[in-house]
């Protein structure tokens, strides 16, 4: 799934470190994430919607 958390981080000027923690997860979680290695589960994607303040289409887009 393609995503646009990185875009986003950015703009809000946070390391990844910085996401990770705000989120209780891994630094690695979020660059799997960024990098399209990893779809985060429901309640963290979720977690990414309301920390955004963005509806799940504008973070994330549905690739078959």
């Amino acid at each position: 799934m393609k995503n646009h958390i990185k875009k986003h981080r950015e703009l809000m000027g946070l390391s990844q470190g910085d996401l990770a923690n705000t989120l209780n997860v891994s630094r690695q979680t979020i660059n799997s994430i960024e990098n399209g290695k990893f779809d985060p589960s429901l309640p963290l994607a979720i977690k990414l919607t309301k920390f955004f303040s963005e509806p799940i289409d504008a973070l994330f887009e549905f690739e078959e």
